[in-house]
């Protein structure tokens, strides 16, 4: 998510239905819970690797979702700064951009959920549900960097909760908080990087630089167009003047 300037109106039509997202989610996870189920059958490696003496698929779950999470993060907020600096008029459309920011970025609180959830199923942490829900108080695996993710989701929750009272709080107010969303995605990165496992890769490294880099350039972007905007307006053309009819 990103800050918007546009006006409370100009993209009602286009905001995502609650319930459509919610029938998305159910569909989501009976998916998971059914290839949960099914693949053992095809992949009997898979079998010891859920339910063994020391079962690693939940881990990998967790991993795998949770750069899927913060990509959705990512693309949301890269349409966001799109809308914001106009560069999404030239593709697909402020309205389109809009909507599928909305979107995008409720997918990604599923499946950052989902990262939570699925690591309780791993043996060698041993999470809690209560360790889960309250933020800095894993004290067996590096409690500072996963309470910043656990901040900044229930931050990323308040944020696109206000999608649905933009209405009552005021386009000013929404765009002020939006503002969170920069904090918000900083405490998703330090979280996977500190974190993870995979911080160390090559890949991962590439993915953190590309990722933050771009949405970099495009923050900058958006700084410098509205400086530029704001000392050297675009002048409108004078209105042409009608002409009086000469009578013959």
């Amino acid at each position: 998510m990103s800050v918007n300037s546009s006006t409370p109106n100009e993209f009602n039509d286009s905001s995502i239905n609650l319930q459509s997202f919610l029938i998305l989610l159910v569909a989501i996870t009976i998916g998971l819970l059914l290839a949960v189920l099914v693949l053992p059958i095809w992949m009997p490696n898979l079998t010891f690797s859920l339910g063994g003496t020391e079962p690693k698929s939940f881990w990998y779950l967790s991993r795998a979702t949770a750069f899927v999470s913060l990509s959705l993060l990512w693309v949301s907020m890269a349409l966001g700064l799109g809308i914001t600096n106009k560069m999404a008029r030239l593709w697909p459309g402020a309205p389109a951009s809009f909507a599928i920011h909305e979107y995008v970025s409720l997918l990604g609180i599923a499946f950052a959920a989902f990262h939570a959830l699925v690591i309780l199923g791993d043996h060698y942490i041993n999470f809690t549900i209560a360790q889960l829900l309250v933020p800095f108080s894993t004290l067996d695996y590096r409690p500072f960097w996963v309470g910043l993710g656990q901040v900044g989701f229930y931050v990323w929750v308040l944020l696109a909760a206000t999608f649905y009272i933009r209405p009552l709080i005021g386009q000013k107010s929404w765009r002020f908080l939006h503002y969170g969303s920069f904090g918000m995605y900083l405490l998703a990165v330090f979280h996977g990087i500190f974190s993870g496992t995979d911080s160390s890769a090559g890949w991962a490294h590439s993915y953190y630089w590309y990722s933050f880099g771009s949405l970099l350039f495009l923050l900058v972007y958006r700084i410098l167009s509205s400086l530029i905007n704001k000392h050297f307006p675009e002048k409108k053309p004078a209105p042409a003047v009608a002409r009086p009819v000469q009578q013959p």
